[in-house]
């Protein structure tokens, strides 16, 4: 299938693109640099310059392509409302220019359930409706489209997607105990976060994006609850820093933005996924990364 992938040399998205290659599918990736698609050329990929806010490359590149992998995000925190108008515009914009196609349109969606008390399955649908909802009710959004011959499918990632060269949330967690000589978890570290090796989760793209039915949830999550202190000790171990636990009412002093969701239950189930797609994670599990160094340049100033 020749694939259309935003976010093609981010995070995930660049793992993505290496396992869709490896498949022997060919890809057009979202560009919004000279950089960026110097990058995409240099692995084989073709590249299209654009953005986020560019609609009119966002509807040529789906409409040139027998398949769409949405995994760009402005993750703006300092202007949430910003991030989540830009998703939602973003999606509206692919799936109408996949509508009446039956093409598959793979795109990115969360695990947070604030209200359910209790892992997120696949059959959960998501709570977010609506523009003003965090990114912009996106997901159900995307899968009003499934009745409009879109092969609507999305790829739920947990907060923490780890690996080598992650810039996300354990990053921030591991900079935050390097400045402040403490790994911290809010309160009693009971909460609990899920997690994926970064290649499990390029690999679960792209099962989904050959094999998933529309409406399909698929639930990127290897390790499906590990607690926030298990998280900060694992941390602290690697440093060699005291774990110790930060009052709710200081997290966001002592974590930054991060502090409104290190607090917060964010673990699902991966049972329906593995089931249905034979999808068995192999990668390291995020105690494994931390404990060989995958973390090693996190908070560390100077080129990475």
């Amino acid at each position: 299938m020749r694939v259309f992938v935003t976010g093609a040399t981010g995070w995930i998205g660049s793992h993505t693109v290496d396992e869709l290659l490896t498949a022997g599918h060919q890809v057009v990736g979202l560009a919004r640099t000279a950089a960026a698609e110097a990058a995409l050329r240099a692995k084989g990929a073709e590249a299209l310059r654009g953005d986020l806010d560019d609609p009119g490359a966002l509807h040529r590149g789906a409409e040139h392509a027998d398949a769409v992998v949405h995994l760009a995000n402005k993750h703006d925190w300092a202007n949430p409302a910003e991030s989540d108008r830009a998703e939602r515009a973003a999606v509206e914009t692919l799936a109408e220019a996949l509508t009446g196609s039956d093409r598959p349109f793979v795109f990115a969606s969360g695990l947070a359930a604030p209200t359910l008390g209790r892992p997120l399955t696949e059959s959960d649908p998501s709570p977010f409706i609506g523009p003003d909802a965090p990114r912009g009710g996106a997901e159900n959004l995307a899968f009003e489209y499934a009745e409009r011959g879109v092969r609507a499918i999305a790829a739920r990632f947990p907060p923490t997607v780890h690996g080598a060269g992650d810039h996300g949330f354990i990053a921030l967690l591991v900079a935050a105990a390097r400045r402040t000589g403490i790994s911290g978890h809010v309160g009693d570290g009971t909460s609990a976060w899920s997690a994926v090796h970064v290649r499990d989760a390029a690999r679960l793209v792209r099962l989904g994006l050959e094999h998933a039915p529309a409406g399909t949830r698929l639930h990127a999550v290897a390790e499906e609850a590990i607690s926030t202190r298990d998280i900060a000790e694992s941390i602290g171990r690697y440093l060699d820093v005291p774990v110790k636990p930060v009052a709710p009412d200081d997290a966001v002093e002592h974590f930054g933005f991060l502090g409104r969701f290190f607090a917060l239950d964010m673990s699902a189930s991966s049972a329906a996924t593995r089931a249905a797609f034979g999808w068995e994670p192999a990668g390291p599990t995020l105690a494994e990364d931390l404990a060989t160094g995958a973390y090693a340049r996190a908070g560390i100033a100077g080129p990475r």
